[in-house]
């Protein structure tokens, strides 16, 4: 009998349930957009019960559409936005506050005194992480100073702290499990990757008691079962790892060197480093790539905070189109020299810039710029920063020569000649471009022994199609120079 895999893909702005076969084939979808909320300039939160009823309802509605029971899954992977902060009481099960989200600057003031006091060193040391408002203790560390009585009832052990698949896992385990993988745990700020464990000298430093935290299993783990009421059965839960690590592992890029690049409300490009740290010099993040039967691989990886959330501007924002689909033919039409530079800095620069406090500026206006040069900005935009992650890296002396690419945004021709132009590498678009649902399910079927080997899921990979750099290096160093230009003119 075909033993079937269940992704759950809590991103962003939506919150997807994918089945796969037992050959990674892709069977069913169900997706829901959620409510953002944004209270304060540079703020951003979820409701987590939004969160929490989407993923239900796409699990359930996904089973139907794939005309399964539950009791046909081998088991369920769980992949998520990183970073994003929930603390729930232990008894209740309900949120003490909104969850913050990755994107969220509210923190900016207490990372700049984590610099000025010499403490930055510790954490990248100890994290492979800078002092940003980007990671979760300091959004944990807003939650305890700011909610009446978080910080005793915290230090009574009556609170729970998760990123969202902590919270998802509890949710769907009636409590039982709280939980966390490596991937996820290399993001918080409180643990160190070096020991793969959480970190006394920085629970101390973020006054976070440990017991609000959860354990940290391998990436293909058991990590309990769900209330059989949920689903109709009680299926094992066997995979977790971020979104961007869940995409790393979707696209297989298992040996060092192997590099992936994911468009979707942000853009993550991450490069394996093998079982070896790699200590970057030009602010880019070591990280966790995954963790399999306790051994690590590590990962390299430049942060980028805007790339399809630019185009969610465009339309909803600016409303200077109806669909993302119609960015295409209007860059299409435009030359890539036009002379418009669109800097999306809505919530600060991430790698390898790291500046919080920047916000999204046009240069380059005349009299004639019309909707079709500012859309085709906003797409250049996206690969101009993949462009500062390449450089970033090469500062650090690796240089993937070529990339594998997912995400929504990759659906758009354009948009990949464009990338592959501006890099002068190749750029490689799988058949699947859901990689990061993907890699959580191929992590939960490996637990439950769907999948035998890395070596089985490797020959699994298929190239939809390879695109490969048209333009001369001399008009490449042109239009990024202008870009260099447009972001030093923003931090001025």
């Amino acid at each position: 009998m075909t033993r079937y895999l269940m992704a759950i893909d809590q991103g962003t702005t939506s919150s997807r349930a994918m089945i796969f076969d037992g050959q990674g084939e892709f069977v069913a979808v169900s997706q829901q957009e959620f409510p953002q909320h944004f209270p304060e300039s540079g703020w951003v939160e979820h409701d987590p019960e939004d969160i929490w009823r989407t993923v239900i309802e796409t699990c359930r509605d996904v089973l139907q559409k794939a005309d399964l029971k539950a009791d046909a899954l081998a088991g369920i992977g769980i992949t998520n936005q990183r970073e994003t902060t929930v603390v729930w009481d232990r008894e209740t099960g309900r949120p003490i506050y909104n969850a913050i989200v990755w994107q969220d600057r509210r923190a900016a003031v207490l990372c700049q005194q984590l610099k000025d006091d010499g403490s930055e060193a510790m954490i990248h040391e100890k994290t492979g992480l800078l002092a940003d408002p980007y990671f979760s203790a300091t959004k944990l560390r807003w939650i305890l100073d700011n909610v009446d009585g978080a910080q005793a009832r915290a230090e009574q052990g009556k609170l729970a702290f998760g990123t969202i698949d902590t919270f998802l896992l509890w949710r769907l385990t009636g409590g039982r499990s709280h939980f966390t993988d490596a991937t996820n745990a290399s993001r918080t700020l409180l643990f160190n990757i070096h020991e793969q464990q959480w970190d006394a000298d920085l629970l101390k430093l973020f006054d976070v008691p440990e017991a609000l935290l959860p354990e940290v299993l391998d990436s293909a783990d058991d990590f309990g079962t769900l209330e059989p009421e949920l689903l109709g059965a009680a299926v094992p839960v066997y995979g977790m790892a971020g979104d961007q690590q869940a995409a790393l592992f979707g696209q297989t890029c298992f040996q060092a060197g192997m590099a992936k690049s994911t468009y979707g409300t942000g853009c993550f490009l991450m490069l394996n480093t093998g079982d070896k740290p790699l200590h970057s010099s030009s602010r880019l993040l070591t990280t966790v790539g995954y963790r399999l039967n306790g051994k690590v691989t590590y990962a390299l990886e430049g942060s980028i905070f805007i790339a399809g959330a630019a185009i969610q501007w465009l339309r909803d924002g600016i409303k200077l189109i109806r669909m993302a689909r119609e960015t295409e033919s209007l860059a299409e039409q435009t030359p890539a020299n036009h002379g418009v530079y669109l800097v999306p800095a809505f919530t600060g620069l991430g790698a390898p810039y790291w500046d919080p406090k920047a916000r999204g500026a046009i240069f380059g206006l005349t009299r004639d710029t019309g909707i079709k040069e500012i859309v085709t900005a906003g797409l250049q935009s996206v690969c101009y920063q993949t462009k500062d992650l390449q450089k970033a890296m090469e500062k650090d002396g690796v240089r993937p020569v070529a990339l594998r690419v997912d995400g929504g945004m990759v659906e758009n021709n354009w948009v990949l000649q464009f990338l592959a132009d501006v890099l002068g590498a190749t750029v490689d678009r799988p058949k699947l471009i859901e990689t990061t649902a993907l890699g959580a399910a191929y992590l939960a079927g490996l637990k439950a022994g769907v999948f035998d080997s890395l070596e089985t899921l490797e020959g699994l990979w298929q190239c939809d199609r390879s695109f490969t750099p048209e333009m001369t290096k001399e008009t490449r160093d042109r239009l990024y120079e202008g870009w260099v230009e447009a972001v030093n003119r923003l931090q001025d």
